[in-house]
């Protein structure tokens, strides 16, 4: 056992450039953002693709959601004491494992299996940037950090032409096993080039936390996703929501009674922790708004007098500089992180998003228009994603550095879901006949765009309260 742990040292201490680890664990992360948005362009097809109901085929959406929402936190925790390179090359198997069987589905339940093994891998942009926490110089982390945690939005920007050229001209089996083929790579450059983790905490793995926390969380968010298909009174969504919150009130008092809890409650109740995860479940919303409107805004057809009728190829391609500025925007972020401070950087991001979505109610007439605003809020979102993982490392110990940025994570994939059963609903209830088919009107895409800007205004309010200064943590995962 010493041997290894000298070895494990040794490694770490000789690792590759701190750039070429930075890259790797970037292109993971982008990989995993990739699969959130892997199925777009054969969601609407599904039903006759795998010969089921709609309401069946939606279940492919909601089980990734739910696999990233219930692995992200568990696996953070174990990455803290267990290693966290481990768990990502774990997070990356599964994600094979789960791009082979939607490969091989005939059938929509085998495709919903799959596709929620492969939200599993979400997991790996927390962990990513904890292993920069123990990998990288102080001076070269903002950058690292920075870059890691705006993938979490490049990833579906940039691969979403992709996916969609792949669906269009291949057979949509292909798409999984591209995913499969992106998985097993991550894992070789991973072992090649990330030093093991040899940083780990103390104590034991709360299985009955986890098991806790992924009951509660299927509850709530099952509720939030098929509510507007099913009905929001409906015996079911009421019955699965309630219970989810009743079982996360559980699940809340018995965390607070571990001494090795899953969430160290108490840690995620500091001003500048919870003000940072509320505020990014808020900058989540504002995001994944224009995530759902744009794309039906380029789409819809021009004889409509809303949209803009282009395909789903040319749609993306539009959309995907958004993904360049987060990406450019993150060693703009990493500088302005270390001369203002964090906070005043996820300010500027979140003020800078609700400013583009006030652009779209006047400006959104013309396709250069939605490209350039679009890229706006991307440059928004990368400032905001590159102070939120800053933030919380600042205000927890070094010991919960992958499980305190899992539930950060987390809190953005609320937004995110949260996001999209309100903009659905309100572009479903505002709407106009072409030919015999329903379609957004403009009122909806206007509707849908002032509660973007909202919920963008109240995360600047968020951010504002959090603490310039707060209670020094003896051994804080960032000093």
């Amino acid at each position: 056992m010493r041997r290894n742990s000298v070895r494990d040292r040794r490694s770490l201490t000789s690792s590759p450039d701190p750039r070429l680890i930075t890259a790797v664990l970037a292109f993971a992360g982008m990989s995993a953002s990739f699969m959130q948005t892997l199925v777009v362009p054969i969601q609407a097809k599904l039903p006759s693709l795998l010969d089921a109901e709609r309401s069946e085929t939606a279940w492919v959406i909601t089980a990734t959601l739910l696999g990233a929402c219930i692995f992200t936190p568990v696996s953070g925790r174990l990455g803290d004491l267990y290693g966290k390179r481990r768990m990502a090359v774990a997070s990356l198997i599964v994600l094979v494992i789960g791009s082979v069987i939607c490969a091989l589905a005939g059938d929509v339940w085998t495709l919903v299996a799959g596709r929620a093994l492969q939200g599993a891998v979400l997991g790996i942009i927390p962990l990513g940037i904890s292993i920069l926490r123990d990998t990288l110089r102080r001076d070269r982390l903002p950058a690292g950090i920075a870059m890691v945690s705006a993938t979490l939005g490049i990833g579906g920007a940039l691969g979403l032409p992709l996916s969609a050229l792949v669906a269009q001209t291949l057979d949509w089996h292909v798409l999984f096993w591209l995913s499969a083929g992106l998985g097993v790579l991550n894992i070789v450059l991973l072992l090649i080039v990330v030093p093991v983790s040899t940083l780990r905490s103390p104590g034991s793995f709360d299985v009955v936390g986890a098991i806790g926390l992924a009951l509660g969380l299927s509850g709530v968010l099952i509720a939030v996703s098929r509510g507007n298909e099913v009905g929001w009174t409906s015996p079911g969504i009421l019955g699965a929501g309630l219970g989810g919150v009743a079982v996360l009130g559980l699940w809340g008092w018995y965390e607070l009674r571990q001494d090795s809890p899953l969430v160290d409650l108490r840690v995620a109740a500091r001003p500048a922790v919870l003000y940072t995860n509320l505020a990014s479940v808020a900058v989540g919303f504002a995001f994944f708004g224009a995530q759902i409107t744009l794309p039906q805004l380029l789409e819809l057809p021009a004889a409509s007098g809303v949209g803009f009728g282009l395909s789903l190829i040319v749609a993306s391609l539009v959309l995907a500089p958004a993904g360049l500025a987060m990406m450019g925007t993150s060693p703009l972020a990493a500088r302005l992180t270390s001369r203002l401070g964090p906070r005043s950087v996820l300010v500027a991001g979140t003020a800078l998003i609700a400013a583009s979505y006030l652009l779209l109610l006047f400006l959104a007439g013309e396709v250069w228009q939605i490209l350039a605003i679009n890229a706006l809020i991307g440059v928004g979102i990368g400032l905001a994603y590159a102070a939120m993982p800053t933030l919380i490392m600042h205000a927890v110990p070094a010991s919960e550095t992958a499980a305190a940025n899992g539930l950060n994570t987390l809190m953005r994939t609320l937004g995110n879901t949260l996001s999209s059963a309100v903009t659905a609903a309100v572009l479903a209830q505002l709407t106009i006949s072409v030919g015999a088919v329903s379609v957004p009107s403009s009122e909806g895409f206007r509707a849908a765009f002032v509660i973007g800007a909202a919920g963008a205004v109240v995360g600047v309010v968020l951010s504002l309260l959090i603490p310039r200064t707060s209670r020094p943590e003896a051994h804080p995962s960032l000093p």
